[in-house]
Parts: structure tokens; sequence; C-alpha cells
């Protein structure tokens, strides 16, 4: 598709919110892709403000969501990188705006929100998709390496970590924010491990779930295990902790011939966050010292990480918009029915906790 005078066109994008998520992810990702062009961002903070005027100097800065709707007219894409409570009505105003949209997770705090989104994209004719990058991890992807060729056999268990070390909590909307307001790790780093069990194992339910607030600040959850039974016959043990002081395998998965374990986190975050570009030569690579161990004990070798890949999410959603958007039949980066089942999985394990708690 090309805009006036044949000239290639670029998706006119807005980026809402520039916290972690919208400085560290969107932007830069957005801002190393030819096809898109930032052109707005809004935050209210008058410090974000000034550092998103630097980075971007060719974007305008406003304050809030409702200003960039304003300009939906001049925008083709809205990308949400706010708080949890405010995706469900920015993204509806947003697709009812005429606009195409990218949701961080998670989706939205239930997933009837979700499901009237999928919906109203449907209506409207939108393209609608959820920031779900972790699929494109470098562990991620080399564990579904692994899968694809048979390499452990028949997987019986996936244990999978995301686990820190921060006794504090350092952003004051996570430190007011219940879990009806979509805070706690369950909805953060929860929404991506449950994600990566689905994409890995396919369906799955909620066997058993512990939930628990150690921070004294904690108004939801920081230190959350679930396990989920999939239907393929697979037992994920899923572990996320905001005040881990020993941090276990990210990774250890165990089939009938062999296991994969594997420490460290996936170095893109950081890497953009100290200032990378998507661009760079070294960008997503691992160094050698984290390659993960394949086999079994006594007989191990190293197993190098594949490259981490977050760039393809805007790669492959430029592709889809650029074809027709919603009309076309190329795929989305994520289709936002994933997304609803990790909404529908998270409640799950809420309502078993809750009935846990009450039973004689």
């Amino acid at each position: 598709m090309t805009g006036t005078e044949g000239s290639p066109r670029t998706i006119r994008t807005a980026v809402v919110g520039y916290g972690l998520a919208g400085s560290v992810f969107h932007a830069p990702l957005l801002a190393a892709n030819g096809s898109y062009s930032l052109d707005v961002i809004a935050t209210s903070d008058a410090g974000r403000q000034a550092a998103a005027a630097s980075r971007h100097p060719g974007a305008d800065i406003v304050p809030d969501g409702a200003a960039a709707l304003e300009r939906a007219a001049v925008l083709d894409l809205v990308v949400l990188a706010t708080p949890p409570e405010t995706h469900y009505p920015l993204a509806k105003a947003a697709l009812q705006a005429g606009l195409d949209v990218v949701v961080d997770k998670p989706f939205a705090v239930t997933s009837a929100q979700g499901e009237e989104l999928v919906e109203a994209a449907r209506q409207l004719g939108r393209v609608l998709t959820v920031f779900h990058n972790r699929r494109w991890d470098g562990d991620f992807l080399t564990l579904r390496k692994l899968l694809a060729a048979r390499a452990l056999g028949g997987v019986t268990r996936f244990e999978s970590r995301f686990e820190r070390w921060q006794p504090t909590i350092a952003k004051p909307w996570k430190a007011r924010a219940t879990a009806a307001d979509g805070g706690g790790v369950l909805f953060d780093l929860g929404s991506h491990l449950v994600d990566q069990a689905l994409q890995l194992f396919g369906p799955a339910t909620v066997a058993h779930a512990e939930l628990a607030a150690r921070r004294s600040d904690e108004r939801a959850d920081d230190d959350v295990f679930l396990v989920l039974r999939h239907h393929s016959g697979v037992t994920s043990h899923l572990t996320m902790n905001m005040q881990c002081a020993q941090q276990g395998p990210r990774f250890r998965v165990l089939g009938s011939v062999g296991g994969y374990t594997k420490n460290g986190v996936d170095p893109q975050e950081p890497y953009l966050a100290a200032g990378g570009s998507p661009l760079d030569p070294g960008y997503g690579q691992e160094a050698l010292e984290w390659a993960g161990q394949l086999g079994r004990d006594g007989h191990l070798d190293a197993l190098p990480t594949e490259r981490g890949a977050y760039p393809e999410f805007y790669r492959i959603l430029a592709e889809k918009i650029l074809d027709g958007g919603a009309q076309s039949s190329l795929p989305l980066p994520v289709d936002p029915e994933d997304a609803v089942e990790v909404l529908k999985l998270i409640e799950a394990a809420r309502e078993l906790v809750k009935n846990q708690s009450i039973a004689p």
C-alpha cells in the first residue's frame, strides 16, 4: 500500500503512556521500524514529557490519552502503554475513533472486557492486538525450536519463573492498585507466563493456585504459584515472585528423553532500557555464559540461546495493517482471543483461591 504520489505509506502512530512500557518497549521498537511514524506521545508527567521530546523530537507530546484521540483524524494506530485499569476504556474509545489498537498486557482487567473489545474490533473492522512480547524472548524461541524438533521427547512438566528482588514498590500506581485495578504480579508477569505456557502446550485448566502479598505496601499479590493442567497432558508450574532473594531457573522442561534448563532472563529489556537500539548489530544476542543445559544429568550439552526478536511484533503488525488491516488474511502478531484466554485462567486462579479460603 502506498500513500500520496506513490510514496510508501507509513502507519501514523500514537503511544499513550511513557513509563517503562512506552519508553523502553514501544517507542524504541516503533522508531526502529520504517513502516511507522511516531507522531504523538501522551504522558502527564513533566519529566517523562521532556524525556520523550528529547528521544523522539518528531513526536508531538500531549498530556493524556484523550488528547491523543483528539488527533484520530491524522493517526492510524494507537498503542496503549498505560496502567491496566485504563486499557478497556481507552481501547474502546480508540476503536470507536476509527483507529487500530495495540494494548499492552494485561489486555484488560476482566475477560469480559477483553471479549467486548474483540467484538468491537470485529464490528468496526479494526485491527486489535496485544503486546505479549515475551513470545519473542530468546529463551522462549529456543524452547519452541526444541519442542518442534521433539528434542526432549514427550514433555511431561514445564516449569517457568519470573522472580525478582524488588522489596519495595517503586511505581505509585502499582502501590495503589488492587487486583480489581489490574495490580499485582499475577496480572503483570503472570500474563507472560500463562501466555507462554498456552502457546507451547495448548489449552489448560488451573489445578492449583497460591496467591500472597508479602510486601507491606502490596495491595494485590506479589508471590504467586500456579499449576496448569494442559489438555495435551503437560503440567505447567508457573512461579512469579517480586521478593525473591535467590532465583530459580527461568525454564526447566522435562521430557521422556531429556530436559532443558535455562537460567537468566532475556537481555532485550535491559538493553533497550540502557538506550540501545533494536537496529544495533548485537541486539537480542545473549552471552554464551547463559547458555541453557540440554540432555540428562551426566550427559549435558550447553545450548546457546536463540537471538531475541521483539521487533518481530511490530514487523508482523505492519504487514497486517499495510495489507488491508482487519480485511487482510495475514496473521496478527498476537490474536487478542489468546489474551482473553490468559485472563480467563487468571480469573480461574483467583476464584480457586477464594473458594479455598472460604471452605469449612
